[in-house]
């Protein structure tokens, strides 16, 4: 490393780096003033950013300081300095020897209740301490707790805390922060408050004794929607930890359970542990692909059906009111073991022009002015009606595309006045996992996504259909096992994202 040994602001030697995460590196350092070990995390400028970005980083990396300093508290970062390296603003902290809750529940699996209930209880305290302060965390989450070799408990990362009567450095309709430990309130687009950072504490808990989060989905924009609007499986190993895991977890942030009703149950769980002498311990199916259906809904009985308002918010929350509203990139990137520098999922950008045709795929003509990006390898079969077809070499996966002339600018309102029922009626098992209006290109646009059964295995499809200036409709529509989801999704969003239509109105 180029930076090894480095002498920052002529005081704290660089002597090794302990983690780094999107938009910083955090080095354990060497006070040559004081004598003592410190932790040094340097701020990342990617080469890309315009300078008003550039600018409200470094205003972040300032806040993130002057945040932490602002709470004296065993349980939260001690922040020495700030100090100017090379034009780059650079975090002087304590150096804590730990791990992260989340590399220890990745190592270990899911803790018993009484442990998560002590770490619960220091991040409980951290919280209330921050919000005593007019400050707001707003990256609750299993990376950003530091776990010591000691025995202490610290919440770090106060990257993107907001303080009391400070302007926001968030664009309008931007969320910032990571998407599984977003609460309900903030996906919707309200101003984020203590509530927030403690429902991430819930799902944080609910994480730490099941071994996964409560809302996990196959991709951001799913756990989105489900943080949004569905209920939660609820924990089974949790104990005597569930009612505050319950209470944390409630979609309206007025009924949430507070930080000191929080801290009062979390305390009597642990000291149940302590006054306990014996403390108990923890105890594909194959076939031939179907035919794909005429056309597809989506849903899971369990779930509750995603109302108009929420899709609209979320689309423009999650997707910064641009075309398609689904979502790529990691949910939560660990952080460092001395800070806690986690990077977050951030969107596709908004375009009305497709990206380029990626690599191993090709762009396929699906109809007159109408074609779409298609992987190498993949058969083209041209179906009843005129529409297009292409099929995957294992015959499992196919992509479908079509144009309707005169088809009317509303799919929602199509698929579930007649195609659902139809869907429904010709695939054994069909459930609707969402349907939604959204916008494509800014033009009205819906997606439908659902499961259903095939003769050996699940499948799951999911449909885009949007309309041109002249009232044409545009459908692209992919079917795969519903267990190969995550491979075959990318293929769905390539094709879509990538859609050319040509208009002569």
């Amino acid at each position: 490393m180029s930076d090894l040994g480095r002498l920052v602001a002529g005081r704290y030697q660089l002597v090794e780096r302990v983690g780094s995460g999107g938009m910083g590196t955090v080095w354990r350092a060497e006070d040559k003033l004081l004598g003592r070990h410190v932790a040094v995390k340097k701020l990342h400028i990617p080469p890309h950013l315009h300078d008003d970005e550039v600018r409200t980083l470094h205003e972040r990396t300032r806040r993130e300081a002057r945040s932490a300093a602002r709470i004296a508290h065993p349980n939260v970062i001690v922040v020495h300095d700030v100090v100017d390296d090379e034009g780059l603003p650079c975090i002087v902290m304590e150096y804590i020897p730990s791990a992260t809750l989340s590399d220890v529940l990745k190592e270990r699996g899911a803790l018993p209740p009484e442990e998560a209930a002590r770490i619960g209880l220091a991040m409980a305290a951290a919280l209330r301490a921050a919000h005593d302060a007019g400050v707001l965390h707003r990256d609750v989450k299993p990376a950003n707790v530091l776990l010591g070799d000691g025995g202490r408990i610290v919440l770090t990362d106060f990257g993107i805390a907001m303080e009391s009567g400070t302007s926001s450095l968030t664009k309008p309709g931007e969320l910032i922060g990571s998407i599984r430990y977003l609460s309900p309130e903030r996906l919707r687009g309200a101003e984020p408050g203590p509530a927030s950072d403690l429902w991430a504490l819930g799902a944080t808990l609910y994480q730490a004794v099941e071994g996964r989060h409560p809302f996990a989905r196959d991709t951001p924009i799913e756990t989105a929607y489900a943080i949004a609007t569905d209920p939660y499986e609820p924990p089974r190993n949790a104990g005597n930890l569930a009612p505050v895991i319950e209470g944390l977890l409630v979609k309206e942030s007025g009924q949430r359970m507070d930080v000191h009703e929080v801290e009062r149950r979390l305390g009597d769980v642990t000291a149940a542990r302590t006054a306990r002498l014996d403390p108990p311990t923890r105890s594909e199916r194959t076939e031939a692909a179907p035919a794909p259906p005429a056309r597809k809904g989506s849903g899971n009985r369990r779930r509750t059906v995603v109302r108009s308002i929420v899709a609209v918010t979320l689309v423009a929350a999650l997707a910064g009111g641009g075309a398609l509203w689904w979502l790529k990139g990691p949910a939560d990137e660990p952080s460092s073991h001395a800070s806690g520098s986690g990077a977050s999922a951030s969107p596709s950008p908004s375009a009305t022009l497709p990206p380029p045709v990626p690599d191993g795929y090709q762009l396929q003509k699906a109809g007159s002015g109408f074609s779409v990006p298609v992987p190498d390898g993949w058969t083209r079969k041209t179906l009843d009606g005129g529409e297009v077809a292409f099929i995957d070499p294992s015959g499992l996966v196919g992509l479908r595309v079509n144009a309707i002339e005169f088809a009317g600018t509303d799919p929602l309102r199509h698929w579930r006045e007649t195609e659902e029922e139809q869907t429904a009626r010709d695939n054994p098992g069909y459930e609707r996992v969402r349907m939604a209006e959204t916008t494509f290109r800014g033009r009205p646009a819906g997606y439908w996504e659902f499961t259903f059964e095939g003769r050996a295995r699940q499948y799951r499809a999911a449909e885009l259909a949007f309309s041109s200036t002249d009232g044409t409709q545009y459908v692209v529509y992919l079917s795969a096992p519903n267990a190969q989801w995550h491979k075959y999704r990318q293929v769905f969003d390539t094709a879509a994202n990538g859609v050319r239509v040509s208009e002569t109105g």
